[in-house]
């Protein structure tokens, strides 16, 4: 019965991972060939015939019969009166089939058994997830939250598989309860030891085209394409999209009506803000488009330097310079890694008798400058030439903070 009970015990991993039928013999085989060759040093010589549905399991081992006293290789060879103790009418030369009981193997060796099955439907299994969600890496999937770590969230899919969706990974914004589901794409799988660990990730720019193609139809049939894309997680993200049907507005179709198609990826990413302008191969306009809600005067794209980003002087008016470089400087960092150029903000038409932030830096404080130099504010009439409450709005600086910095630039100028 001990048989019975071994295949029994195993049937419970297979009923619960799901491993077919062949794949379910192929390793019980394996196992057992490899207790027999440690036993009798091979296993060449033996049968093993398994019915995993029913718990039969039968090995046979087969040697021929040699003359007594002419046994050189006990494992592949029986003495002519042992063979007649099995059948009384054998003789020399002759092949003899004999079963071996699974309690021939001994006790340390059953137990050794069960212990190597297990492992081996284990390594079958994490091969199998392995080889799954490799071919789904750079896809967005959805699990629930079963654990949260102070570094990571772990997440368990349908099937029970865990996915680590780490804090690096996470949108800042992002709180999670226990039970939850969430959205990500996979970003990367990998086998540490036997066990494959599952990375997921909600701030790589793939997120983001993934729940484009998932919520515009358009996108996902290949009609529009998604260009390049430029994110800060949660904050602020441009995508620049193309079509080849003339017939097509490729940003009124992504936005749709009072924002009705980008609403869902927007909520999705924590309300972060997105873009979506026309991609150009001309690089000017789409600089200048990437700089939007700016307008450019104008540019002059520089000859590139070895190891380096190309630059591009970029020319506006004083009143369009904090707009193209945005709050904290976010929306002209995005513009530049949507175009790949390095980009510098000039004003146009500074009077001769303007005066760099700097000068001023024995009245004002070093941190004071440099939020205005944030928004692209670095001489005293760029300063001057936008009122408090816009300057309040575009900067983390207090209103009676920036009316004495006004009052200090402004006496400047009566002097």
């Amino acid at each position: 019965m001990e048989n019975i009970a071994l295949i029994e015990s195993f049937s419970e991993f297979k009923d619960d991972k799901s491993i077919d039928r062949v794949t379910l013999m192929a390793i019980l085989e394996d196992v057992f060939r490899a207790a027999l060759k440690r036993k009798y040093g091979s296993d060449d010589n033996f049968d093993i015939i398994i019915n995993p549905d029913k718990g039969d399991l039968e090995i046979w081992r087969n040697r021929v019969v040699v003359n007594d006293g002419e046994v050189e290789e006990p494992n592949e060879e029986i003495s002519l009166s042992d063979a007649r103790k099995i059948e009384p009418d054998f003789e020399v030369g002759e092949d003899v089939s004999e079963e071996v009981k699974l309690e021939d193997l001994g006790r340390r060796a059953i137990l050794a058994l069960r212990q190597n099955l297990i492992s081996k439907i284990h390594e079958h299994d994490n091969t199998n997830v392995f080889k799954q969600f490799k071919e789904l890496e750079g896809e967005i999937y959805s699990a629930e939250v079963h654990h949260i770590r102070h570094n990571a969230v772990i997440l368990l899919d349908d099937e029970g598989n865990e996915i680590i969706l780490p804090k690096s990974e996470q949108i800042r914004s992002d709180y999670f309860r226990k039970g939850e589901s969430v959205r990500g794409i996979i970003k990367s799988v990998e086998l540490r030891g036997n066990k494959p660990t599952i990375i997921m990730s909600r701030t790589a720019p793939e997120f983001l085209v993934k729940l484009f193609e998932q919520e515009i139809p358009e996108v996902f049939d290949g009609l529009i394409t998604i260009e390049r894309v430029a994110r800060i997680p949660g904050e602020k993200a441009k995508v620049a999209v193309d079509s080849y049907d003339d017939r097509i507005d490729p940003v009124g179709a992504c936005v749709g009506m009072k924002g009705s198609r980008i609403h869902g990826i927007v909520r999705e990413l924590g309300n972060e803000n997105i873009d979506v302008i026309n991609y150009t191969k001309n690089d000017q306009i789409f600089i200048a488009r990437a700089l939007s809600p700016a307008k450019v005067t104008s540019m002059e794209i520089k000859e590139a330097v070895e190891g380096e980003k190309p630059r591009v002087d970029v020319f506006l008016m004083p009143d369009q310079v904090s707009k193209a470089i945005g709050k904290g400087g976010v929306n002209i960092r995005l513009a530049s890694q949507l175009t790949g150029y390095e980009l510098d903000v000039q004003r146009e038409g500074i009077a001769d008798e303007d005066v760099e932030l700097t000068e001023f830096s024995d009245e004002i404080e070093a941190w004071i400058i440099a939020e205005f130099k944030n928004i692209g504010l670095d001489t005293a009439r760029s300063v001057l030439e936008l009122d408090v409450n816009e300057l309040v709005k575009r900067t983390d600086l207090e209103e009676e903070t920036i009316i004495d910095v006004q009052k200090i630039l402004r006496e400047e100028f009566e002097d």
